[in-house]
């Protein structure tokens, strides 16, 4: 959690003072004491695996390969190829099955 100073808008730190904690702006001296407890949680949303790749359009051109399927054992799957590590690493096969009532996702 980031609080702001109301006066001149910087970010505040929290300073431990005589038995309280309190929030302080270091350019203009505001000091806000805490009386109580403070608690934030932030869980960010995950991107789905079609936001990484481009979106739901990226499977559209996509090349097709004959690669099982894992979970119906079609024949052809789409696949893409990303460099999700650095450059040093082997390139991430991304693929997608091409049975229409299937659609499952995988990598390699």
């Amino acid at each position: 959690m980031l609080l702001f100073c109301p006066t001149c808008g910087r970010l505040v730190t929290l300073e431990e003072g005589f038995k309280q904690f309190k929030f302080v702006c270091g350019a203009c001296g505001f000091k806000m004491p805490i009386g109580g407890e403070i608690r934030s949680r932030l869980y960010p949303r995950l991107k789905d695996i079609d936001d990484v790749l481009g979106g739901p359009s990226a499977w559209e051109n996509a090349q097709q390969t004959e690669e099982r399927c894992p979970k119906c054992e079609h024949e052809r799957a789409y696949f893409m190829q990303l460099q999700t590590r650095s450059a040093d690493e082997p390139s991430t096969i991304f693929y997608r099955c091409a049975n229409v009532d299937c659609g499952h996702r995988w990598k390699d």
